[in-house]
C-alpha cells in the first residue's frame, strides 16, 4: 500500500483497488465527520444528500473519504464487478478519483435480517478544517480474502464455518486491519468504532483476537452486525475508524 495526500479532499488515503482504498486520515489542519443514515437511502439518492450536505458545510465534493453501502443479496464476482462500475463512473463525475487511484475508504455488506431490495447507502465519511489537532480516520472494509485479490481461490478456509475456520479468517481480517491502521499512523489505541461483519458467532473470537490487539480502543467494544459481505462465499469482514464527530442524519 502507498499513502497518498488529496490535497483537494484534506485527508491522506492508502491505495487499495479500483472500488476502493484501503483507508484514509484526515491531514493536518482537518478532521473527519461520520454521517450515518437513519433510514438509508437507495446509493445514488444518498449520493445526492451527499452533495447537499456537503454545499451546506462548505465543502467540495472532493471532501467525501469514505463510503458504507447496503446490498440486497451477495454478489457473484461479475455482479460485484458490474456494480462498482457504475460507482467508480459516479466518483469520476464528481471529479473524485486522482489519476488511477480511488481515494475514497468503502464499505458494502448485506445485512442478514431486513436487507434492502436495492443497494443502499448506509453512511458516509467527509473532513471539514479544524483547528485543534483532531486525528481522524477510517479504515475501509476487509473480508476474509488473503490480500483483497477478489479471487475467489484466496479465500481464507474457503467454504468452511467451523469455529477453527472463522477463528482464523477473524484472525486473518484482523491483521490486514492492524497493517491498515500503520500505513495511515494510528494504533489500535486510537480508534474510536470497530464494525465486525459476520452471520456467525463472534463470542469464541471477541476476547483474544478482536479486542486484545485494540489495546485502549478494546473499551469501545465492538459493533456486531448480523451480515454477510458482499461477495458469496465470504464469511468475515471488518471495517474501524477513530473520529470526533459523529452525525445521525434523518433522509
Amino acid at each position: 500500500m502507498e499513502r497518498i495526500d488529496n490535497q483537494a479532499g484534506g485527508y491522506r488515503f492508502l491505495t487499495g483497488i479500483p472500488p476502493y482504498s484501503s483507508g484514509v486520515a484526515a491531514m493536518e489542519g482537518f478532521e473527519i465527520v461520520h454521517v450515518t443514515f437513519v433510514r438509508p437511502p437507495p446509493w445514488r439518492e444518498g449520493f445526492a444528500v451527499i452533495d447537499r450536505h456537503l454545499a451546506a458545510e462548505g465543502r467540495p465534493r472532493q471532501a467525501l473519504c469514505a463510503t458504507a453501502l447496503r446490498s440486497p443479496e451477495p454478489m457473484t464476482y461479475q455482479g460485484f464487478g458490474e456494480f462498482n462500475a457504475g460507482y467508480i463512473a459516479l466518483l469520476a463525475e464528481w471529479e473524485i478519483l486522482l489519476g488511477d487511484h480511488n481515494p475514497v475508504a468503502r464499505t458494502n455488506v448485506v445485512p442478514v435480517v431486513g436487507p434492502p431490495s436495492e443497494a443502499t447507502l448506509y453512511s458516509f465519511a467527509y473532513t471539514v478544517p479544524a483547528d485543534a489537532a483532531a486525528a481522524s480516520f477510517v479504515v475501509a472494509g476487509a473480508g476474509d480474502i488473503v490480500r483483497q485479490s477478489l479471487d475467489s481461490h484466496r479465500i481464507v478456509r474457503d467454504g468452511e464455518t467451523s469455529a477453527e475456520a472463522m477463528a482464523e479468517k477473524a484472525s486473518h481480517v484482523m491483521g490486514v486491519m492492524g497493517e491498515r491502521l500503520d500505513g495511515l499512523g494510528f494504533v489500535g489505541a486510537d480508534v474510536t468504532h470497530v464494525n465486525v461483519y459476520c452471520a456467525h458467532s463472534l463470542l469464541p473470537h471477541m476476547p483474544d483476537t478482536l479486542l486484545r490487539p485494540l489495546g485502549d480502543g478494546a473499551a469501545h467494544g465492538v459493533n456486531w452486525h448480523y451480515s454477510h459481505p458482499p461477495i458469496a462465499g465470504l464469511a468475515f469482514e471488518m471495517d474501524m475508524r477513530g473520529v470526533n464527530r459523529s452525525i445521525w442524519l434523518g433522509a
